[in-house]
């Protein structure tokens, strides 16, 4: 049983739209009912609900907590049924199914390899599992009609010392179906420095990654990921506004005269303009983003406002279990909340294509023969 999207009536032109996620954590993304069949094979008593219609409507409400670390502890429960290789090459399959039957053609899935070790598998074993999996969902998505492309990015967990190591994982398994590598956790008091040693070694590789920052921590987390690390993309992003000013305020002190400002009464900071000009992907994830009080409604989302200075934004789900989504939802909310046009959605997936850690030619040939045509369809 996929997950069932808190209530949000989506149109049909988009759901067919073609989109393309770069944002999505695999133990964020499971079905209700496979946690609860997997708790069961393995004895795990502790699920805080006994059925996967009144679970899924756990994870959803314990994760509207306003914080990011109260969020991240709903993962305790997913990441302890996914502790074999037969249940990650489950979760993997249906990952991949539930992302094509909503419409994604390419999506990156990212996954902590290191919070899998309980049941005594090894690093390698957990990538190959995953990798199977996928294998198998795309696949089974395919004979669906619904072809999809994932690539995995394996991350590091900020608060551990482990990321050289995942970082010699990522590499050893780029020409296997891992397109990158991430960093993820609690912002505060782990910043991205933690880990040069392995953004240094991904750069000597010439590795792609993507670092968090920007989301329950400000300004200083995207500098560091940036300017320190030298990450391709930010996971998350959205605090970025802290370096605009409308007219004479800081962004943020009159959230809806902000989503509404007139462009040249915007100004940018150097951080800020940097990133623009740099054309630095912003992973956006509305829905997760007013989960953990980074952003206060979608409505006000900082999204509109950043894609209309022309920002590289890009919208994905973060944890499709925890906020009770998809990117159908996702871009459905933009369309409901902003006025968001069709168009808008063709340029933030087109966005997305060009952000992704594939082959330029790769992601060209997508844009150009499944992306635009796609689009062209539905009008």
């Amino acid at each position: 049983m996929p997950i069932t999207p808190a209530e949000v009536e989506i149109s049909d032109t988009v759901r067919r739209a073609p989109k393309v996620l770069l944002h999505d954590h695999l133990d964020g993304g499971l079905r209700p009912q496979t946690i609860v069949e997997l708790a069961a094979s393995i004895g795990y008593a502790a699920l805080p609900a006994p059925d996967a219609s009144s679970l899924g409507a756990w994870f959803r409400e314990a994760a509207d907590s306003g914080s990011l670390e109260l969020y991240l502890e709903t993962f305790a429960h997913t990441v302890a049924v996914m502790q074999t290789r037969d249940a990650l090459i489950r979760v993997a399959a249906e990952c991949a199914q539930d992302l094509a039957a909503d419409g994604v053609v390419y999506a990156e899935v990212r996954y902590a390899p290191e919070q899998h070790l309980g049941a005594g598998l090894s690093l390698d074993d957990v990538v190959l599992a995953v990798q199977e999996g996928f294998g198998r969902g795309c696949e089974l998505a395919a004979q669906a009609g619904n072809p999809i492309r994932i690539g995995t990015l394996v991350t590091a967990m900020r608060h551990a010392a482990n990321g050289l190591e995942i970082a010699r994982l990522a590499v050893r398994y780029r020409d296997q179906g891992v397109v990158g590598f991430d960093i993820a956790g609690a912002e505060a008091g782990y910043p991205p420095t933690r880990h040069l040693d392995a953004f240094e070694y991904l750069r000597r590789e010439n590795a792609h990654f993507t670092i968090h920052a920007g989301e329950a921590f400000g300004l200083p987390s995207i500098w560091e990921a940036i300017q320190w690390c030298g990450t391709d993309r930010l996971g998350h992003g959205v605090r970025i506004v802290d370096d605009l000013r409308v007219g004479s305020r800081p962004f943020g002190a009159d959230r809806a005269a902000d989503a509404a400002a007139r462009l040249q009464d915007v100004r940018l900071g150097l951080l800020a303009a940097y990133v623009r000009d740099k054309r630095i992907p912003l992973e956006l994830c509305p829905s997760s983003n007013v989960q953990t009080g980074a952003a206060a409604s979608i409505a006000t989302h900082p999204i509109g406002l950043l894609k209309r200075l022309r920002f590289r934004v890009t919208v994905n789900t973060d944890n499709r279990l925890m906020s009770g989504t998809s990117m159908s939802r996702e871009l459905q909310l933009l369309v409901n909340e902003l006025g968001w046009t069709i168009e808008d959605l063709r340029w933030v997936t087109v966005n997305a294509m060009k952000s992704a850690f594939i082959p330029f030619d790769e992601r060209l040939a997508l844009i150009e023969g499944v992306i635009k045509p796609g689009y062209a369809a539905l009008v």
